[in-house]
């Protein structure tokens, strides 16, 4: 009886032991899954920038159901609202705007209270007149579909992983193209309620590839702070670069990184793979999904997020201005 009694004791502890190493083969095979995929991006990008969204105008019905897809997606990655609701409201002229927030907390009780935002715009121009054929839709899939899909992505990513050590900000900025609005807005709310904001990262046009460049994409106002020094360190390559291009136009000030930056006085940067000499149709109707490198998109992003997760996790702030 004292054999039989050890022989399924065995058994038992053999069959433990298998569903064990199932669950961990099982969370392992999730955790490899989180690697930003083209598809995923075309996915994002192909229902913002739908005809059906009209080119996502401020105070249009395109912009609400933008803004109503991003909250289902936040909801079903496990971020939540920053706030009560996913949505940050503020007036433009007499139409309500919104911008949409999730919050990832930190898993360190003291670093948790740093944030970190990773932002982009996910409005867009609306319609224009007939410039082309029939077509009067200024889509904007790669001004700023492709960053929208790229913070929607990263909050997939860290929403599954849950190792930041920092709090993560997820922001989707609304009326940026009528002069930084929302970010103004957000900026400024933050700063009223004592936000501790660490460091911005705000991703606009990385759509499609550089030809003629030693890097991948650039930091607008590249030597303001040390963040693109840092996150190439920290991904060990020349991955990120200084666009005299942005500098010419002064980029800096035109995306929704600038309103932290005079706001906070902190390290607040746009990352872009477009600094206008790479694409001939901004603010065009012909900005259209087609247009867009998804594989060039997935392996940005995918380059991006080991930068950003030594920026979330680093225990002293590396991230500096100059």
């Amino acid at each position: 009886m004292k054999h039989i009694f050890i022989f399924f004791l065995a058994i038992g502890l053999l069959g433990c032991k298998a569903k064990h190493e199932k669950q961990d083969s099982q969370q392992t095979n999730l955790l490899d899954n989180v690697t930003i995929s083209a598809s995923e991006l075309n996915t994002i990008v192909g229902v913002l920038a739908s005809e059906d969204k009209k080119g996502r105008d401020t105070g249009t019905d395109g912009i609400e159901a933008s803004a109503t897809y991003i909250e289902k997606q936040f909801a079903a990655y496990g971020i939540k609202p920053y706030y009560d609701t996913y949505r940050d409201y503020f007036k433009v002229q007499d139409m309500d705007a919104y911008n949409v927030i999730g919050f990832l907390e930190g898993n360190d009780a003291t670093l948790k209270n740093e944030i970190v935002v990773i932002g982009a715009h996910y409005d867009h121009i609306g319609t224009r007149a007939k410039i082309v054929a029939s077509d009067s839709i200024a889509n904007g899939a790669n001004d700023n579909a492709a960053g929208t899909a790229a913070v929607l992505a990263m909050a997939r990513y860290f929403g599954a992983k849950k190792g930041n050590k920092r709090s993560l900000m997820f922001v989707l900025f609304s009326a940026e193209e009528m002069g930084l609005l929302g970010s103004k807005h957000l900026a400024n709310r933050l700063k009223t309620e004592n936000a501790n904001l660490y460091t911005v990262v705000n991703m606009e046009m990385i759509g499609v590839p550089f030809t003629d460049r030693e890097y991948v994409a650039f930091v607008t106002g590249y030597s303001k702070s040390n963040m693109g020094e840092k996150i190439n360190s920290y991904i060990g390559s020349n991955f990120l670069g200084e666009s005299e291009v942005s500098k010419q136009y002064n980029l800096f000030k035109a995306s929704d990184n600038y309103p932290f930056y005079e706001v906070f006085n902190i390290p607040s940067h746009t990352i872009s793979s477009c600094d206008l000499s790479n694409y001939d149709y901004y603010h065009h109707v012909d900005d259209e999904t087609d247009k867009l490198d998804y594989n060039h998109m997935a392996s940005l992003i995918n380059t991006l997020i080991p930068g950003i997760e030594k920026i979330t996790n680093t225990a002293t702030q590396e991230i500096q201005l100059k």
